[in-house]
């Protein structure tokens, strides 16, 4: 395999409803990274795109063909993915094995979407597609109940009171709230308190309102090259140089594992073996924070706190800046946003961000070299890993 750098990313802002359709805004960040990597459209030789509203957010299909058109990238082959929330990663994942076996040697990849547009309702019915739609959600299993099953099942399994996990959790979202302040980019700009946490109104028992990531527009590329052709473009070129994917399928088929998400600890073994790291070697990780207990239980998966431990981790700072290490600098799914399409191609454009440096100074992570993102569809049922190391 050959090895594979990013050499521009772009991204818009993550938002509450906008005027523009998903081409338009995937066109916008694709431009921001085209250009960053001194190439033209024409150089592109494939796109991969995670999309997966667009047939009920505007009534559009096959977005990746319209795209291709709308940067002037004429006549080469596009794909779209549909892994829920990991769509964009299982996209970056595909794009960097294409280049990395010689069969390509520039590809756009990323994500675009529509949610907040939607409103509440409608998008809380179709995120409730990509867990089970037969079984789960005539039970009423939306994805606030998902995961508020889950904190109940943490809370038992590790002898956790459950008012004192609420505090953790909260402890999880003021964290990423402060982040997403210094975030131009990000979706939610606002101070919150533990005790703002502890007061919002229930949701879903035990998670509250600020528990949880809002729905939100937008989309994030990145251009991937060959290391011969990234030499030629870049002085700062930032390796993937791991890459995981697993599945799962219905939470009744997990039933013996949660709250722990099997898919994930599978993935993340293949990204840290193709690696060769271990999880002690991260130094910044975008994790998926859909909702505060989301974080706990992926920092666990992925090896960064012992199982039933995160909760106290967050609470000393130990997964905030200048602690072990940094997790979601960005704001996360909870502040940065979650256009679900688009929001592995966010958590990449973060970390090639934060390796280079650019990033706002109240929420850059001095020195860091290695980063990790952590996508999750549905319920567990698609989840994909990306480690990505700086190259100079």
């Amino acid at each position: 395999m050959r090895k594979v750098a990013v050499v521009g990313v772009g991204q818009t802002k993550f938002s509450s409803a906008q005027e523009k359709t998903g081409v338009e805004l995937f066109a916008e960040a694709a431009m921001d990274a085209i250009n960053e990597s001194n190439l033209k459209p024409g150089d592109v030789q494939a796109l991969f795109v995670g999309n997966v509203l667009g047939d009920f957010s505007e009534g559009q299909g096959m977005v990746q063909a319209f795209i291709t058109d709308n940067i002037g990238a004429f006549n080469i082959p596009a794909n779209k993915y549909d892994g829920a929330c990991a769509s964009a990663s299982m996209a970056l994942r595909d794009a960097f094995m294409l280049v990395a076996s010689g069969y390509y040697d520039i590809v756009l990849a990323g994500g675009t979407e529509r949610a907040a547009t939607m409103g509440t309702p409608l998008a809380t019915r179709t995120f409730a597609m990509f867990s089970d739609s037969r079984y789960e959600y005539p039970c009423g299993i939306t994805f606030p109940a998902v995961f508020a099953l889950l904190a109940h099942l943490y809370a038992r399994k590790y002898g956790i009171p459950l008012e004192r996990l609420k505090e953790q959790m909260a402890a999880v979202s003021v964290q990423s709230y402060r982040h997403g302040r210094f975030n131009p980019k990000a979706h939610l700009h606002k101070e919150v308190t533990i005790d703002d946490v502890l007061s919002s109104f229930m949701v879903s028992t035990p998670i509250q309102l600020h528990d949880c990531c809002p729905f939100s527009d937008g989309a994030a590329a990145v251009i991937l090259a060959s290391e011969e052709r990234a030499n030629r473009l870049t002085d700062r070129p930032v390796y993937i140089v791991g890459a995981g994917q697993a599945s799962s399928g219905p939470l009744s088929s997990q039933q013996d594992y949660l709250p722990r998400f099997r898919a994930r600890e599978v993935s993340a073994k293949q990204a840290y073996d193709m690696a060769g790291l271990a999880p002690s070697d991260i130094d910044i990780c975008e994790l998926h924070d859909c909702f505060s207990i989301a974080s706990l239980i992926a920092a666990e998966g992925l090896g960064f706190f012992d199982f039933g431990t995160s909760g106290q981790a967050w609470q000393k700072g130990q997964a905030d800046i200048g602690g072990r290490l940094a997790v979601n600098p960005s704001g996360g799914l909870k502040s940065k946003g979650h256009p679900i399409g688009a929001t592995g191609g966010g958590q990449v454009y973060e970390i090639v961000r934060q390796l280079r440096g650019e990033v706002e100074p109240e929420r850059q992570v001095d020195g860091a070299r290695i980063g990790m993102t952590d996508t999750l569809g549905g319920d567990g049922g698609t989840i994909c890993n990306i480690i990505l190391k700086r190259g100079w």
